[in-house]
């Protein structure tokens, strides 16, 4: 009897613990109208030019004429499309994920100069791709 009780008692305590490691209990969805266009790596997106000796730098900004690393987010992540977002790092932090009508699930990895408030950038494979989305103004589910 007293080993029953043991094992229902190590039961109860493992499922307890599966289920408080599994759930999130920091995240908070919200649902809000954010503007959203795309972009890609290349130069007109992303802001870089090719130096004297065919490397990629910074054309403009703070970083103008330093070395550039094509495809790498402002996180240090790698840019993916259908998953990498840029977005105001002072309105939505790294790390947050959002949810696009049409592009489906994804992070905040990255930043850019015009990317201001209510407005994020969604990464895509090319630059007709990006232009293809163009602009739209859509209902976004985050989750922080």
């Amino acid at each position: 009897m007293r080993i029953v009780v043991s094992v229902i008692g190590l039961a109860f305590v493992a499922l307890s613990l599966y289920g408080c490691a599994t759930r999130k209990p920091f995240s908070k969805s919200e649902f809000i109208t954010l503007e959203t266009t795309g972009y890609c790596k290349c130069q007109k997106c992303c802001g870089w030019k090719r130096n004297l000796l065919m490397q990629p730098v910074y054309a403009y900004g703070p970083q103008k004429g330093q070395k550039k690393k094509i495809g790498e987010t402002a996180s240090g992540t790698k840019a993916k499309p259908g998953r990498t977002i840029a977005a105001d790092t002072n309105v939505f932090p790294f790390g947050t994920k959002m949810k696009i009508p049409g592009y489906g699930w994804g992070v905040v990895e990255d930043r850019g100069g015009a990317i201001k408030g209510g407005k994020i950038d969604l990464f895509f494979r090319t630059h007709q791709q990006a232009l293809e989305w163009g602009r739209k103004t859509l209902t976004v589910e985050v989750v922080r």
